[in-house]
């Protein structure tokens, strides 16, 4: 694992914005790895199309942040500001946005699978497209979310607040979990889409 401090990884961030600005003739794609971000002012930087696997973003305010396209494998956004935020095609498998504001944020075509977003506030978000191998989304507020094309397996849904989701019709619901992961109740197919029925 290659450690970096603040300043060289500040020289990367602006680095990747002159990749994104000149359209890869110019500066470089950021690609690290289990880096701590926390400390850092990522405002006006676009973080599309990076790698930042095992990035740590707990408590961070990232209203509007752009990380399109980007692999955020096993990362941690706890707790964290993603309001508006974008992460239409980007890879959050097994990351964990535990107690994160993610309203109104895009998750259309995004790998989830595995990832957590315990009591997440996902209000208007966009969750079109996406896969949910065993997500958990136990205690979340997925209110007006837009669940279109997206496939469901054994998503958890404990506790989760289901009301006005758009796009059941569309969705692919396999199974969901409405126990826990240490004691799970697999509902499938249309019983499990009676169970979502009742709740939207």
């Amino acid at each position: 694992m290659e450690v970096f401090n603040r300043v060289e990884i500040v020289k990367l961030i602006e680095l990747h914005k002159v990749w994104i600005e000149s359209v890869g003739n110019k500066g470089e794609k950021l690609s690290v790895d289990e880096i701590d971000f926390r400390d850092l002012d990522l405002t006006g930087y676009p973080l599309n199309q990076t790698i930042l696997t095992g990035g740590i973003f707990d408590g961070m305010d990232l209203r509007n942040i752009d990380m399109s396209s980007s692999l955020l494998c096993s990362s941690t956004l706890r707790n964290t500001n993603l309001v508006n935020a974008d992460f239409y095609k980007a890879d959050l498998s097994y990351a964990d946005l535990t107690n994160a504001n993610a309203t109104n944020a895009r998750f259309a075509k995004t790998d989830c699978s595995e990832a957590i977003f315990c009591k997440d506030h996902l209000v208007n978000s966009k969750l079109i497209s996406w896969s949910l191998f065993l997500t958990d989304f136990q205690n979340a507020n997925l209110t007006n979310v837009d669940i279109s094309l997206s496939s469901f397996e054994e998503t958890l849904l404990k506790g989760a607040k289901l009301a006005g989701i758009k796009g059941l019709k569309e969705a692919f619901i396999k199974s969901i979990n409405i126990g826990t992961q240490e004691n799970p109740i697999i509902l499938y197919g249309e019983k499990a889409i009676d169970w979502i029925h009742k709740r939207v």
